[in-house]
Formats: structure tokens, sequence, C-alpha cells
């Protein structure tokens, strides 16, 4: 294993995060949306047969390549059906992944869409009609997959191990993001639980007029 990212003693433990050496692709999970990308380089969402994205949005919008209508025109017409929004990957010395774009065009651009379809997001909250704040809903749990597939691309997925004495008591891995948000306050919330444990096994030992037992 290599060398923790980050390592603190907490309440007579050792916690030690590391990356997730083999982490799971968010697109592997029950996602809300479908996300469509097109690269040159490398292979990212969902597998799919559109050549451009001119011909997913047609696909999409139900229209023909008959039809004369422009990229803003045939967006505008997928949206009737769908919940859509705009990818982009900026790549340089790594990958980042969003939905509002980055400030470098040199190394980003678009890279494709994550889209919902209207009448998976009927059948998934269980209405009949979108109303505009469910679209919003939905919009925001699109963005929040990104943002996973976002730290699953720049490597930003860990584990926390905790130890006693050199003893390992818990491990637990696959937390996307900033390690200070999920992982590391898991690791202490489980430290807390055992020092807790600790001291109820203490009290009850005194109760019964016995020796504490070791923790």
């Amino acid at each position: 294993m290599h060398d923790p990212v980050y390592e603190e003693a907490y309440h007579g433990h050792t916690i030690k995060i590391f990356h997730d050496p083999d982490p799971e692709s968010p697109r592997e999970w029950s996602n809300l949306g479908t996300l469509i990308c097109w690269h040159r380089r490398y292979r990212l969402g969902e597998s799919h047969h559109f050549a451009s994205p001119e011909s997913f949005l047609r696909d999409l919008a139900g229209v023909s390549d008959q039809c004369d209508l422009s990229m803003d025109q045939l967006r505008e017409r997928a949206e009737r059906k769908a919940i859509l929004l705009p990818v982009f990957l900026y790549d340089h010395s790594g990958l980042a992944m969003n939905t509002i774009g980055f400030h470098c065009p040199w190394d980003s651009g678009q890279a494709g869409y994550v889209y919902v379809l209207l009448e998976a997001v009927r059948k998934e909250f269980d209405v009949k009609r979108v109303t505009k704040a469910l679209r919003e809903k939905a919009a925001d749990i699109l963005r929040a997959e990104i943002v996973s597939y976002d730290a699953y691309l720049g490597g930003r997925v860990y584990g926390y191990v905790i130890e006693r004495d050199g003893e390992e008591l818990d491990a637990c891995w696959g937390f996307f993001g900033d390690y200070e948000l999920d992982c590391l306050s898991e690791a202490r919330a489980f430290v807390d639980h055992l020092v807790l444990q600790a001291r109820s096994r203490a009290v009850a030992a005194e109760e019964l007029g016995a020796s504490p037992p070791p923790s």
C-alpha cells in the first residue's frame, strides 16, 4: 500500500487516509442520468452509437437528417423531451469534468451531454407532470453525478484505515471528492464509536465491581 495522503492521531487511535487503489466508476452506479461523450483519446461515460453530437440531438429530439436545424434548435427540441446539460472536459496533467465549462480554452471544451428523459423523471419521482421545480431538482442530480465522475477522473477517491498500537481495527473505501468532507469525518465518527464502547464497558465493569476489560 502506498503512503497515506493524510495521517492523524485521534483519541488514542491512528487514522490514515489513502487513495483508493481500485475505485469503481460512478457511471457503474444506478444513475438517473446518462452520460454521452465524444473524445479521440478517452472513453468517457456510457457506451453509445452516436457518431456526433448532432446525431445524438437529432435522435433525442426525434428530428430526421433531412430537417435543416441548427445545433441550438436541435437542443431546444431535445429539451422538450429531456433534461439536458452540456459536459466539459479539461485535459491537462489529468482530467476534470463539469457542466459549466473551464476558463482555459486551449485545454478544455465540450465533451458531450448528460441527460435524462422526462419520462424517466416522471417514473423516478412517481409524478404525472414534470414541473419547473422538479426539472431543476433532476438537473441538480445530474450535476452531482458529474461531480462524482469528476472526482473519479481526477483520482480523488479515498479510503481510511484505523489503527491502534499498530493493529488495524477498521477500513473503508470509496469516498469521492475532498477526503476531509466524508472520509475523514466518517473515520473520526468510527473512532468516537470505539471510544464510547470502551467507556461503556468500563462503566459496566465498575458497576459489577470488576476490573475493566482491556479496550
